[in-house]
């Protein structure tokens, strides 16, 4: 097995709290509605939305993958974390154990945030991701945290 780390930072002009409250405490339904090019739909097959829930996350034909399934570890809403864990996930679980991530929403000194990712790939045998794959990941992720930026900016009353 191999381990990969990788990390991230997004900075936003969106508050910290509303950011994470649209973003991850109310993803499985807000995402399908800003991308429903790549999201089918968004399931909650266990769970409230806390620690312990799986999510199954469905694409839309002609994407690399059908589905994915991922596992919220730990979701703490005082310091706006959530740490979870890709399980399951069609080709994806050909070349990975686990993937996990953890995410963090601080808030800046002007009213916006910085959202840092730290992402650690498991993977099976001596799979090496390679740069395409990496920043073909950082790109998806991307555009989500800019969908729900865009879709924030335009709504300012939502997640308020």
């Amino acid at each position: 097995m191999v381990v990969f780390k990788l990390s991230d930072e997004y900075s936003s002009p969106i508050p910290a709290a509303r950011f994470f409250r649209a973003l991850i405490g109310d993803f499985h339904n807000l995402i399908p509605k800003l991308m429903p090019e790549a999201i089918g739909s968004i399931d909650i097959v266990q769970g409230d939305g806390g620690a312990g829930t799986i999510m199954q996350i469905n694409f839309t034909e002609g994407r690399e993958l059908s589905f994915i399934k991922s596992r919220v570890d730990m979701l703490d809403e005082e310091t706006l974390t959530c740490v979870y864990k890709l399980i399951e996930g069609s080709q994806l679980m050909e070349k990975f154990e686990s993937i996990a991530y953890e995410v963090n929403f601080e808030p800046t000194p002007d009213g916006g945030s910085k959202s840092r990712i730290a992402s650690t790939y498991y993977t099976k045998g001596n799979f090496q991701l390679n740069e395409e794959e990496i920043k073909a990941g950082r790109e998806r992720g991307l555009g989500i945290y800019i969908a729900v930026e865009a879709y924030l900016l335009q709504n300012p009353d939502a997640y308020a």
